[in-house]
């Protein structure tokens, strides 16, 4: 009897162990996939690299162009020697903290670029830290030859701003038709095919901001304006088809 009590004993011990074995391991599936999960929310994009060659080449198509975002981190004052055409300026000491102006830009290319590609490198970090997906570094203005204009470029909360000092002239270079149906507050129209006739219009000695549809004619037209002279040219990078602007009549 001794015996058969011992062995009723040991059977049921070892069955509660095995059920108890068996209990736990579904918390620890749990537990890694959960740690699984976690590690790749937490997986940071990989930073890309880009010759100048390439990055000229979609500077200078009006198409490819749209599909990024430049972002110049150098100081302003390098800024307004000379940079690639299409480029905002960001400086490198302020970029962490003023990031958050381009989260409209998360889900878009974004390329940034300095004189050696150091201090973009720096930039590419910080925009990845953020969660922006598709960031590559440019090689450097000073480390290829590219095509440099002095007009600066901004984003669509700048022109707005802009339009509410009326020191500055705000240029409208789209058809007039689209003007008259509806354009941003205080500009004036001026379409491109008229430009170089009304030129003599826009003072040299006031801010001067233009817009159009993408950002393509206005550009020229402040590339014009840079090159006649006047200091302080600003084109909004996104026109009124990419952006959607408060117009008035």
């Amino acid at each position: 009897m001794k015996k058969l009590l011992l062995t009723l004993a040991l059977v049921s011990a070892l069955t509660v162990t095995g059920c108890s074995n068996n209990s736990e391991k579904p918390a620890d599936n749990n537990e890694k996939t959960e740690q699984k999960t976690e590690n790749k929310s937490e997986e940071k994009a990989a930073i890309k690299e880009m010759k100048g060659a390439d990055l000229e080449a979609i500077e200078q198509d009006k198409k490819k162009k749209e599909t990024v975002l430049v972002v110049d981190v150098r100081s302003k004052d390098e800024y307004d020697q000379g940079h690639v055409k299409w480029a905002i300026n960001m400086p490198i000491d302020t970029f962490e903290q003023e990031v958050s102006k381009l989260d409209a830009y998360k889900d878009k290319a974004v390329i940034t670029i300095c004189n050696s590609g150091k201090k973009s490198q720096k930039a590419a970090e910080i925009l990845v830290n953020n969660g922006f997906k598709d960031v590559t570094n440019a090689e450097g203005v000073k480390k290829f030859e590219y095509k440099l204009v002095k007009f600066a470029n901004i984003l669509p909360a700048d022109l707005v701003k802009a339009s509410e000092d009326t020191n500055n002239v705000i240029v409208d270079v789209r058809d007039k038709k689209d003007y008259d149906k509806g354009h941003i507050k205080n500009a004036i129209s001026m379409p491109l095919d008229e430009a170089d006739a009304r030129l003599s219009e826009i003072p040299t000695d006031k801010p001067v901001y233009t817009y159009c549809y993408s950002g393509n004619k206005s550009g020229e037209l402040a590339n014009k304006l840079a090159e006649r002279g006047n200091k302080d040219v600003f084109n909004s990078l996104d026109g009124t088809k990419e952006h959607d602007y408060e117009l008035v009549k």
